[in-house]
């Protein structure tokens, strides 16, 4: 990998064949894990302008038209985050000289907060190409990471490291975007959701106005709905053009349902992609394929969603099931093909599928990748209901070094495809009607109780003979079968923030306090001696708008779990008025909420009490001795299912059941609880 240092520059081309299409990511951290930024990238002119606003690619417009520039989200690191980009090399107009990539931070926050600050760049294949390392970034609230630049006809990239105290909005700005930013223009959610509606089949998502001027593409001829705006307000508009806003879009979902036209409950909607039928896992493995991979060539938006990661162009894209490929004397038949066309190239990915909780095969993959290796695919993709981790692949792959080409090993599981389309169709929009109907009928089919696409339902074949060592004590560090229980619950929690991100529009991480440059199974082995120490598989959950860290702790020894977040104490005011102020936020949470004053200098807590017992009396969480109380903590208690997950009382269903009672009961009523973003508006 070529290391680079600020203001270096390399060709692409000398450290890779394959640079047509290369994801960059950016990272961070911090010590709690709590540190985040928002990438965004410019494409500019040889003056150093953008051509339009809408060269200006970012939260509130992460994709572009022809595919060239699309932000993919972040992911969870160690000690924080990275945010990744694709950049189709090939897409990129012929008047765009130069691509600036920023990353910027909110409100006061600065970049010197954060530690390790780094870019990467990949190729086509997956290869690290380059690493660019920021150390002392200043107190600034954004940053230039780099850029890539053409010369000669061929692009090069610079490592910048510049900093800007203006933020986003002065980044924008000096390369010349039209930001509007008015403090006046505020969004009216309450006025605008009256009226609307959202049935099982159809999902409608409108923004208000204040939000609606984003550098857009125009739009599909398919879209029959459009945000109702006043007389006043289309007359503004008309005023003045469309211009980016910096501050985050919300959305607002339909609160009332359209009325059925069924005579009774009994009555079921028609399906588009029926599951009840399903009786084998070959069928429940064909059918989720197929509908998979239907969906993904008629949704451009979908399909280029789940393959960009992977380093696919943006192209023409089309799907294959079932295809008979030549190998000796026993042709095999991966269960789907993807093939992406691009100015009269192919990109090509053989799908391997497995659905019910059934294990990918090491010899299968490994077939598969042989193959694609030996006719010039790109990737093999395999998908299941497992989670993979960093530092721990589902399978072990041998790949020929010796090939001139490369094959490229993904892994996809289940609850990423359902959380990709739950954020475009409940949230961030879709091209078309047609196109959220789709999403819909997909998402509707993979929470099929019969369609085996659950994801991750079962702690493992050492859950059990752990548990039980636990109870009998007799459980030592260093044991294996612990590693593999952190492991399990390590792909849970990545599951629980999937779902819960998918359902809430937000971004939600796993958070991993760990000394920087930890390696993945180093930090779990430790976290299975505490484990084994302690008898307790503690996490903590990001989520983006709230007030505080979701932190969750399953105890082995006595079989409960507890959900909790920790708010901090005011900075103004006195203490009972901040105890009162707390229990009127909490007038509709449970009566079996524990509430606790976190006090300066004690690790153990402070008083406590259930809020049943602390509404007709607030100054009880008040201590006694006059100490500082620093904060709350909120915690609510549940006893956790004893088999692997897979039953009715499993554990891995109380988990999913705890975090969602807490966060709908306890969090959304706590300041800077939920909020929702939305790219432009649909109805199906």
């Amino acid at each position: 990998m070529h290391e680079m240092v600020k203001g270096g520059n390399v060709g692409l081309a000398s450290l890779s064949e394959d640079i047509g299409s290369v994801l960059m990511s950016l990272s961070w951290g911090s010590p709690t894990g709590e540190g985040d930024a928002d990438v965004s990238v410019l494409l500019l002119t040889g003056d150093g302008k953008v051509r339009s606003d809408g060269d200006f690619y970012f939260y509130n417009n992460p994709v572009a038209a022809d595919g060239s520039v699309q932000l993919l989200g972040k992911a969870p690191t160690a000690d924080g985050s990275e945010d990744r980009i694709t950049f189709d090399l090939t897409a990129i107009p012929a008047g765009v000289e130069q691509i600036v990539v920023a990353a910027s931070r909110y409100e006061s926050a600065r970049f010197s907060e954060l530690q390790d600050l780094r870019l990467t760049l990949a190729d086509g294949s997956g290869e690290s190409l380059l690493r660019f390392s920021i150390d002392d970034p200043g107190e600034v609230s954004a940053l230039l990471f780099g850029e890539f630049y053409r010369r000669g006809g061929d692009w090069k990239f610079r490592a910048i490291g510049q900093g800007y105290e203006s933020g986003l909005a002065g980044v924008a700005t000096d390369f010349g975007v039209d930001i509007d930013d008015d403090a006046d223009v505020e969004a009216a959610p309450d006025a605008e959701s009256e009226g609307e509606s959202e049935s099982e089949g159809a999902t409608e998502v409108r923004t208000t106005e204040a939000v609606a001027a984003i550098p857009a593409q125009p739009p599909s001829p398919a879209v029959e709905s459009v945000p109702e705006v006043s007389e006043a307000s289309e007359v503004a508009t008309a005023a003045r053009p469309a211009r980016p806003r910096t501050a985050k879009k919300k959305v607002t979902l339909p609160k009332v349902a359209k009325k059925s036209l069924a005579e009774n409950d009994s009555w079921r909607r028609a399906r588009l992609f029926p599951a009840s039928a399903l009786k084998s896992d070959h069928e429940r493995e064909t059918r989720a394929t197929s509908v998979l991979l239907s969906v993904m060539a008629q949704v451009p938006e979908f399909g280029r969603r789940l393959t960009a990661a992977f380093g696919a162009p943006v192209g023409r894209m089309e799907t294959f099931t079932e295809v008979t490929l030549p190998n000796g004397e026993s042709p095999r038949r991966p269960d789907g093909v993807i093939r992406v066309e691009r100015a009269g190239k192919l990109w090509t990915a053989l799908v391997e599928t497995k659905t019910n909780g059934n294990p990918l095969k090491p010899d299968q993959v490994q077939a598969y990748a042989d193959i694609a290796a030996r006719r010039g695919y790109e990737a093999v993709i395999t998908l299941s209901n497992d989670v993979e981790l960093e530092g721990s692949p589902l399978v072990e792959v041998k790949l020929d070094g010796r090939r001139k080409n490369k094959v490229a090993l993904w892994h996809l599981s289940w609850a990423e495809v359902a959380h990709q389309a739950q954020m475009l169709i409940r949230h961030e929009g879709v091209g078309n009607a047609a196109h959220a109907w789709l999403l819909q009928e997909l998402l509707h089919y993979l929470q099929h109780e019969n369609s085996g696409c659950h994801g991750f339902q079962n702690m493992g074949r050492s859950w059990v003979p752990v548990r039980n060592a636990i109870d009998a004590e007799t459980l030592c560090q260093g044991d294996p079968r612990a590693v593999e229980v952190v492991e399990s619950w390590e792909r849970l929690v990545r599951q629980v923030c999937l779902r819960l991100g998918g359902e809430l529009g937000e971004k939600v991480l796993p958070v991993q306090r760990a000394k920087r440059g930890t390696d993945p199974a180093s930090r779990r082995a430790a976290l299975a001696d505490r484990l084994c120490v302690d008898g307790r598989l503690d996490a903590e959950l990001r989520i983006e708008g709230t007030p505080g860290v979701l932190a969750l702790c399953a105890d082995l020894r006595t079989g409960k779990l507890r959900t909790s977040i920790e708010i901090a104490a005011p900075d103004q005011g006195y203490p009972l008025s901040w105890a009162k102020r707390l229990i009127r936020r909490l007038a509709e949470a449970p009566a079996d909420l524990h509430v606790e004053a976190v006090l300066e200098g004690q690790t153990g807590g402070g008083p406590r009490g259930t809020l049943e017992r602390l509404r007709p009396e607030p100054a009880d969480i008040l201590p006694k001795n006059g100490a500082q109380i620093t904060g709350f903590r909120l915690s609510l208690f549940r006893g956790m299912g004893n088999t692997r997950g897979t039953a009715e009382s499993g554990f891995i269903r109380s988990v999913d059941e705890s975090v969602d009672r807490f966060h709908a009961s306890v969090v959304v009523h706590l300041d800077g609880g939920r909020t929702t973003r939305s790219r432009k508006p649909v109805e199906a």
